[in-house]
């Protein structure tokens, strides 16, 4: 694996882009197939998440702990970069489409939290 360094903020949606191109690039299946497996490939990372859970905290007891946290944690990066994918996938304008929708879900969310009203649920 190529250290290409740690990835700005800025560099996010850069990266996407190429990531989304490559997959275009490479991919076995186009059309609607093809988008739906892109989106089908979110479900995958979600289980990987899952598996690692469980194998951080050794719940399968045949297994034991098969995992850590940080496996946790990486499992869940790749959720997120799936999930952004498949938005550009689906999305040309993705940054703008998340950045709105983050809006308002934070506005939602949170409200007026600055002037010490209470987050809803």
């Amino acid at each position: 694996m190529t250290d290409i360094g740690p990835v700005a903020d800025e560099d996010v949606w850069d990266s996407i882009d190429r990531l989304h191109a490559w997959l275009d690039a490479h991919r076995a299946h186009g059309g609607r197939e093809g988008l739906l497996l892109r989106v089908l490939k979110l479900s995958e990372e979600v289980g990987e998440v899952a598996q690692a859970v469980i194998g951080a905290t050794g719940q399968n007891p045949r297994k034991g702990t098969t995992h850590t946290w940080d496996d946790v944690r990486s499992e869940l990066c790749d959720v997120v970069i799936t999930a952004l994918v498949a938005l550009r996938t689906l999305a040309p304008d993705a940054r703008e489409v998340f950045t709105a929708h983050l809006a308002g879900v934070t506005e939602r969310s949170l409200g007026s939290v600055g002037n010490g009203s209470t987050p809803r649920a």
